[in-house]
């Protein structure tokens, strides 16, 4: 088993590169040679020299503050398409294919280098990777422990709870929790997300680790560190 955290989502957007960055931050500051890894990005950026650029990779590794050489890149973020869409739809439309076994390969690349390796997912884990693969059979392959991502307001309850079944039905291990806060929560509002960090705990019977408030844009990066500096989860980390 590869070691690290499989850092995936209940979908799109809830925060899963900014927790990542925050991870990756606070692990770095533990001394611990920790890497990023995304398999697969969607959404990327066409250079005027016509190459892809991963923009979750690059703000993970500009948090950081990490400059990485072109084959740890490639290694780090092997595959990249630009539509903003699945990536088994992505792949398509450039007239490619994704393997799992090969995404494997690039992870134990950079597992035999840097350790802890934490591999972020794209969408939820049902998103498809290929026609017959979804990211939760990438997770499985992989046989990480799985840090589960999602937004702390309404519809947390259902959207994590399905998550963490699917998880458990393929016997995948899961770390814990984590909610964010996408926009600042309405004055009032703060019982539904306080409410949803123990009812998502109770009924899914896991540890909600860290519930990350509203950052701003761009992120406070030193309340991020904050939330993570002192995480007993975290490999080396102090409770």
């Amino acid at each position: 088993m590869i070691s690290g955290f499989f850092i995936s989502g209940t979908g799109t957007d809830v925060g899963k590169t900014l927790v990542t960055a925050g991870i990756l931050r606070s692990l770095l500051a533990l001394g611990r040679s920790a890497m990023v890894m995304k398999p697969v990005q969607t959404g990327a950026v066409r250079g005027e020299d016509g190459s892809l650029s991963a923009p979750d990779v690059e703000y993970v590794l500009g948090a950081a503050w990490l400059r990485l050489d072109a084959e740890t890149l490639a290694h780090v973020s092997p595959r990249r398409f630009e539509p903003a869409c699945s990536p088994h739809l992505a792949a398509q439309m450039a007239g490619e294919s994704i393997g799992i076994p090969e995404l494997i390969e690039h992870a134990e690349w950079l597992s035999a280098r840097y350790t802890p390796l934490l591999v972020e997912g794209a969408g939820g884990l049902l998103a498809p990777i290929n026609e017959n693969e979804t990211m939760l059979d990438l997770m499985v392959a992989l046989g990480m422990p799985v840090l589960l991502v999602g937004h702390s307001g309404l519809g947390a309850i259902n959207h994590m709870l399905l998550s963490i079944e699917a998880l458990r039905s393929r016997e995948l291990s899961i770390a814990g929790v984590i909610l964010t806060a996408s926009a600042p929560i309405p004055a009032g509002d703060e019982y539904i997300h306080n409410d949803n960090v123990r009812t998502i705990a109770r009924f899914g019977q896991v540890p909600v680790l860290v519930q990350v408030p509203f950052l701003g844009s761009p992120p406070a990066l030193n309340i991020l560190d904050n939330l993570f500096a002192s995480c007993a989860w975290i490999p080396g980390g102090t409770a």
